[in-house]
């Protein structure tokens, strides 16, 4: 939670004591230095903090609840007390905003979910390369001659664009299949 305000406040680049200042006009009112403890985890959030900060730097406490720093290495344990080791972040955001439980047949259905809309994603990313190559292909020699021109390096762009979207999200769906093979009970 604490690293959630910090991010969110200095995303809309605001200082402890304008992000003060919101929350007073807004009716719940907490100090800057009251702010800046829970910042640095010296002090808890309660449920009517964490509405009104997520109110007041325009998010939701969803948001807040499931922010993970990106930095963050990989957890040892659940990312919440009670919660099953090997639920993601974009899991518990869905489990937070009431999109999915959290027991197996639930848990079954939202990875099957992802891994459908994964594969979309991958196909949709596999056709635009295609076509990429294709427009190269119609270049031909001149691609070669012209290398340097701004539309053949728009299309090397989106070649190397296109593969490395294809690239993850062919990785994502074989994470996502793995997950679900184990959720399944076939690992």
């Amino acid at each position: 939670m604490s690293d959630a305000i910090t991010h969110y406040r200095q995303l809309r680049e605001l200082t402890c004591d304008e992000l003060a200042y919101v929350l007073l006009v807004l009716g719940h009112p907490i100090p800057a230095d009251a702010i800046a403890e829970m910042e640095r985890c010296a002090r808890p959030v309660t449920v009517d903090d964490l509405v009104a900060l997520a109110y007041a730097l325009n998010t939701t406490p969803a948001v807040l609840l499931a922010h993970i720093p990106i930095d963050m290495p990989e957890p040892e344990g659940p990312f919440g007390t009670g919660l099953p080791r090997d639920v993601d972040q974009a899991e518990l955001r869905a489990w937070i905003e009431g999109r999915t439980a959290l027991d197996r047949e639930s848990r079954v259905h939202w990875w099957e979910e992802r891994a459908g809309r994964l594969r979309v994603r991958s196909a949709h990313h596999e056709e635009q390369l295609q076509g990429a190559y294709a427009e190269l292909h119609e270049f031909g020699e001149l691609a070669l001659q012209e290398a340097d021109a701004s539309p053949v390096q728009r299309l090397l762009w989106r070649i190397k664009d296109g593969e490395h979207a294809l690239n993850q999200s062919e990785v994502a769906l074989a994470l996502t299949e793995q997950q679900l093979d184990s959720l399944r009970g076939d690992v």
